[in-house]
């Protein structure tokens, strides 16, 4: 009997975050087991609402490093998605930061090759920035799947990310994981 695949979801505090729920509640029709990490300040933020995201996956929402001695939280993952990935993830990840629990799970998913699918969310005003565009390049050489560019992602004007966030890719990501 084959175990269920375990899918970590990581959430950035980018205005999508308030719909991850649509990315958990995809993953689990599809019998994924969901683990959901968010970074510090998409709990602190509010950006996303943590009892509906533990309510769906029927595990706490972890944002904070395990104590010294205490167990393992959750399974060993075999898929990752981050959505959405701010530029400050994207850099400090592609930086090998790992200052943060989501940001220390990132960083060691890439070193143990598992399939890692990164969906940006950031205006075009921080997409020119050479430092972005070198994450992404760093990301991608990883092996880390950023789906950016031409019919995948593109970044949003400044000040208009509230336009865009019902259309906000989600399944692209969870698709890109599952094959």
């Amino acid at each position: 009997m084959s175990r269920t695949r375990v899918l970590y979801i990581i959430i950035c505090a980018a205005g999508p975050a308030r719909d991850a729920v649509r990315l958990v509640r995809a993953a689990k029709e599809q019998d994924w087991d969901v683990c959901v990490i968010a970074t510090p300040a998409a709990v602190d933020g509010q950006f996303i609402d943590a009892q509906e995201l533990e309510s769906l996956s029927g595990r706490p929402v972890y944002s904070t490093w395990r104590r010294s001695g205490e167990e393992k939280r959750i399974p060993p993952a075999d898929a990752v998605i981050v959505a959405p990935m701010t530029m400050n993830t994207a850099n400090k990840w592609a930086a090998g930061i790992a200052d943060t629990y989501a940001l220390g799970a990132l960083t060691e998913t890439v070193g143990l090759g598992l399939p890692v699918v990164a969906l940006p969310c950031w205006s075009t005003a921080l997409d020119v920035h050479p430092a972005t565009r070198r994450a992404v390049e760093v990301l991608r050489s990883t092996g880390v799947r950023v789906l950016y560019g031409e019919g995948q992602w593109m970044p949003h004007a400044p000040g208009a990310g509230s336009e865009w966030l019902d259309s906000y890719p989600w399944e692209l990501a969870l698709e890109a994981a599952s094959t």
